[in-house]
């Protein structure tokens, strides 16, 4: 293998394993964002390889030889069509006014099984955030201060001016 070749499947296996992260948390604009747009075929072909290369890496670790070729044939049986399609769990997250309920009425048993139930937190995490983000104008400058404070043990912060 030549110096660039090997260069060349080398960034491969890196693009391939940016895909295949987005992919598994359901990124969908990683994952749009990694496929190959205007790349040559020679490019495309060493990505695929790569991906391949990786899948087969994985399904070689964790399955039997013939196992692995029967779960194989079921995923290839179940592909979806369209390209660059990612399958993702946001549509499980839990409602997070639920859970903020669920918070408020201090009911961990239940903020416990919203999580637990949750297959990709990260969908959970991001509408979390937005809820934050949604009530933080609305909290009183001293209490968020305190909170500050105990997440950044014990030191007080110093906030700017909020805007008009």
């Amino acid at each position: 293998m030549t110096v660039d070749m090997h260069q060349n499947v080398t960034a491969a296996k890196a693009r391939a394993a940016c895909l295949l992260l987005a992919f598994r948390h359901g990124n969908q604009r990683a994952f749009d964002d990694g496929l190959p747009g205007d790349m040559a075929a020679d490019e495309a072909r060493y990505l695929v390889a790569a991906l391949v290369w990786i899948a087969n890496e994985a399904v070689r670790k964790v399955y039997r030889p013939g196992v692995a070729d029967r779960v194989l044939r079921h995923l290839a049986g179940r592909s979806p069509d369209e390209p660059g399609w990612v399958r993702t769990d946001e549509e499980a997250a839990p409602d997070v006014a639920l859970l903020l309920e669920s918070v408020w009425r201090e009911d961990p048993d239940a903020v416990r099984e919203l999580v637990r139930s949750t297959p990709d937190t990260t969908f959970l995490l991001g509408k979390l955030l937005h809820a934050v983000s949604l009530l933080l104008p609305r909290v009183p400058e001293d209490a968020f201060r305190r909170v500050l404070s105990e997440l950044r043990g014990g030191t007080p912060p110093d906030l700017p001016d909020r805007p008009c």
